[in-house]
């Protein structure tokens, strides 16, 4: 879909890009004033940050990871390679004028000492960094939500969830990834997503991640709409 065509239909959109290689300031702040005032970017915080250099993703990246590095990239580590890369997610949250900053973790950045003690030091010094900046987490490998839960009151972080998978959170702000029920295929039905507008009271963010996310989220803005 043309870029025009998206400002029109959505108010909303989540950047990809900033994951995988953060694209030119100049580049995200063109984006921004060609988007109508009121349509709204989040996005993704370059993967250096979270995942592990054995991850596939790494490929996209601009320049390749030296071998004897890769102990200080990934999994929130406290090293200058890690900050490094927030303060690069972070030029690019304002040159957006971003309100929302997501973490997506591996399935490999499972809840061991290490990781919650890295994670705890990381979004302690990003707290104090993101001013208004909503800090959002996406939790993969087997967390158990009381942790998740406690850590996210600690640190001051959103919970995001796929509400078809796992409840959402009580109070907040509500930020659902939508990766498709049994598989990135599913079409979401109808009883899906009026399901889907009753658990997004309040404040929430709904982003379709499966095949036919266009077609689904703007069944789901009609949906809304109409209500």
């Amino acid at each position: 879909m043309a870029q025009t065509s998206y400002f029109e239909r959505f108010s909303l959109v989540e950047v990809q890009q900033t994951f995988y290689q953060p694209p030119r300031l100049a580049t995200l702040e063109r984006w921004r004033r060609d988007a109508p005032a009121p349509f709204e970017f989040t996005l993704k915080a370059w993967q250096l940050i979270t995942h592990e250099p054995s991850s596939p993703t790494y490929r996209r990246l601009r320049e390749p990871v030296a071998p004897e590095a890769h102990g200080r990239y990934g999994s929130f580590r406290p090293s200058a390679e890690v900050h490094a890369a927030w303060n690069a997610t972070l030029d690019c949250a304002r040159a957006l004028e971003a309100q929302v900053l997501v973490f997506q973790c591996p399935p490999s950045f499972a809840p061991t000492a290490e990781h919650i003690a890295n994670l705890r030091r990381f979004f302690r010094m990003a707290r104090g960094e993101a001013g208004s900046l909503r800090l959002c987490w996406e939790p993969r490998g087997g967390w158990p939500r009381d942790l998740v839960e406690s850590l996210c009151g600690e640190l001051g972080l959103h919970l995001i969830v796929d509400p078809f998978q796992q409840a959402p959170p009580e109070q907040g702000l509500r930020y659902f990834r939508l990766h498709g029920i049994g598989g990135y295929r599913y079409r979401y039905s109808d009883d899906d997503l009026l399901r889907l507008r009753r658990w997004g009271r309040g404040t929430a963010y709904c982003l379709f991640n499966n095949m036919n996310m266009v077609e689904d989220a703007m069944r789901f803005q009609a949906l809304v709409a109409h209500r």
